[in-house]
């Protein structure tokens, strides 16, 4: 990649930018634990693996037979 392209342009942007910021590097970290606690945690708390716990291994007959029934437990 040449130095005057413009990918090497928009990098140069922003590892600039990134490298020099203060402020911002505590902000995205305190964005990073929040999505990671979004995702992670929660995920493990809240939404239960539904398809595993009703299909009994065949997911893709379980939700075409759904699908065609109309109806969901």
């Amino acid at each position: 990649m040449s130095k005057g392209s413009f990918l090497h342009r928009v990098f140069d942007l922003y590892y600039e930018g990134f490298r020099d910021m203060r402020l911002g590097k505590t902000l995205w970290a305190i964005i990073l634990i929040k999505l990671f606690i979004i995702f992670a945690v929660l995920k493990v708390f809240f939404f239960p693996n539904f398809l595993k716990a009703h299909a009994q291994g065949d997911e893709a007959g379980y939700v075409a037979k759904q699908l065609l029934e109309g109806k969901s437990e």
